[in-house]
């Protein structure tokens, strides 16, 4: 069956399930619908808008705002008005908003739900036409209600699939983001594929919070759902979560390992660990305490749970497979769709691995322990930066991932870290942080981590107390991480062998630029801000910043 894009499926449903409901948006705490027909007509009279314009064609077009029914309207709309949608993260910074929009030089943006409204929209150039998705408070040259009173364009173009479709930036855990092009043809072979490999169908149902600005949610959330014709549901807002995921009852849900651990925090506030531990070890009532734990996160429907953007600590696997809930890794790529390997079906025996190749992907580690990917999925280049593209490439197309890792005999990956994150001790033994890291976040008291040390002869581990680390008297918590680094010291090479653990008094987050918006630290930036405390002359083994 030849490749088709994200139009010509929408169109399909368009005609044959024009009265399904696709779209579920919560406003105000009531959810607006919107049938497959409803978001055509908006989608053609959204398009219509911008081909009146009369802008160049193929021209770069802004998305920026949180998730929400009118971010896939837009983009189909962008598609059809034969434009290129660049979506910029709602948690952007003045910096990374002109960076973006300057380096794309797009003419226009759509802005939606924000967290800082004003001072972000303050970061783009009075030249840029802003156009307001339906929400309050968005200063903007058109509202939503104006744009569509454009007659809905009639005409249902196709594009080319070897046409760009979207310049994705990467979220900049180092220097400045890297727009990644990825044509029709890359992102939509990713994206019909899943629907095989993860058993996706019409009858799905996926919550969308993950950022759509992130290639992850974009591929597997958005764009299969054109291949699909699953619901889609919507947040509205962080504090609404449970009721909204409760609402949604998702089949499929996907999520990164921060929130995976702040569900696990959550049960465990409310029920102790060695209780929960008494009640799963009886008979009967085992299973009903986990039904109950998973219907109250809302996964009580999910048939498929996933984590993916960086690594999980195999502890949380185990826990959460005791209370029924098989979270199975995958890995991928900006850079390739995120179409990768994933750990579907789920095997036990497989914890801590990232999965198989998909099908089509080929994968290989190269002398120096990379992991190295080639498939349709890779993206066509760096957006204006041909050596960087250069650089990414090997002679013979396999993209070069900075991951370093391992295939088992079963075709099976384990990352191991990342190249660029190895770093030297003074004593000049490399030290891969990841796995360190992985291991210490057995504690359920730790949150956050990162294990650093270039300049000391042996290296620290810095961390940031979970809610349940902040809740325990301090010298409770003290012993129990004494306890882990002791343990977690007794499993590594002498040269690893960890110095200390500093508790940090303040969280790391995206607004303190510490995290990026897929909610993986900033090494270096972490090095950077916390210098003087790392190369500080340090005595004892656990200690509070």
């Amino acid at each position: 069956m030849s490749l088709k894009s994200p139009l010509e499926m929408f169109y399909r449903w368009e005609q044959t399930a024009a009265d399904k409901i696709y779209l579920k948006q919560p406003v105000d705490g009531l959810v607006k619908d919107f049938t497959w027909h409803d978001t055509g007509q908006q989608v053609r009279r959204i398009a219509a808008s911008l081909v009146a314009m009369d802008l160049p064609k193929g021209s770069n077009i802004a998305i920026f705002s949180k998730n929400c029914a009118q971010w896939f309207i837009t983009d189909l709309a962008i598609m059809m008005a034969g434009h290129v949608s660049v979506p910029i993260y709602a948690t952007a910074g003045e910096k990374t908003i002109r960076y973006v929009l300057d380096h794309a030089k797009c003419p226009v943006i759509f802005i939606g739900k924000l967290d800082d409204t004003e001072k972000q929209i303050a970061a783009i150039d009075s030249g840029i036409k802003k156009l307001a998705f339906p929400y309050p408070n968005i200063p903007a040259d058109k509202q939503w209600d104006e744009l569509l009173q454009s007659p809905p364009l009639t005409e249902s173009p196709v594009p080319s699939l070897d046409s760009v479709m979207t310049i994705v930036y990467t979220s900049g855990s180092t220097g400045n983001p890297k727009g990644v092009v990825h044509t029709y043809q890359s992102i939509c072979w990713a994206a019909s594929n899943s629907l095989d490999e993860l058993g996706v169908n019409q009858e799905d149902r996926v919550l969308s919070y993950l950022p759509l600005a992130h290639i992850t949610e974009r591929v597997l959330a958005e764009i299969a759902s054109f291949y699909s014709g699953m619901q889609i549901h919507f947040l509205e807002s962080l504090e609404t979560f449970s009721r909204d995921i409760n609402a949604a009852e998702p089949t499929l849900f996907v999520s990164v390992p921060r929130l995976w651990t702040r569900f696990q925090m959550g049960v465990l506030a409310n029920m102790p660990q060695k209780k929960l531990d008494l009640l799963l070890s009886i008979p009967f009532v085992g299973g009903i305490v986990s039904k109950k734990i998973r219907n109250k996160l809302g996964l009580g429907k999910a048939r498929l749970c996933a984590s993916g953007s960086a690594p999980i600590p195999i502890s949380t696997l185990h826990w959460f497979r005791k209370i029924g809930v098989n979270i199975s890794e995958g890995w991928g790529m900006t850079e390739n769709s995120a179409y990768g390997t994933s750990c579907v079906p789920f095997r036990e025996d497989k914890i801590g691995c990232i999965g198989q190749a998909y099908k089509g992907v080929d994968i290989r580690i190269a002398e120096n322990g990379e992991i190295q990917v080639k498939g349709p999925c890779n993206m066509q280049a760096y957006y204006l930066e041909p050596e960087k593209t250069a650089e990414v490439f090997t002679e013979d197309g396999y993209l070069k991932t900075g991951d370093k890792g391992t295939i088992d005999a079963d075709g099976y990956v384990k990352i191991t870290g990342r190249l660029k994150e190895i770093f030297k001790t003074a004593k000049g033994k490399y030290i891969a942080p990841v796995p360190i890291e992985s291991k210490l976040m057995a504690n359920s008291a730790i949150e956050q981590i990162c294990v650093t040390g270039s300049q000391l002869k042996q290296p620290i581990a810095l961390i940031v107390l979970s809610d349940i680390g902040l809740t325990l008297p301090k010298e409770e918590v003290e012993r129990s991480l004494l306890t882990t680094l002791d343990e977690v010291n007794n499993t590594l090479e002498s040269h690893a062998v960890l110095d200390a653990m500093i508790i940090m008094q303040d969280q790391w987050t995206v607004e303190n630029g510490l995290l990026t918006p897929t909610l993986k630290i900033k090494r270096h930036l972490l090095e950077e801000h916390y210098t003087d405390l790392i190369n500080a002359k340090i005595t004892g083994k656990i200690i509070r910043q």
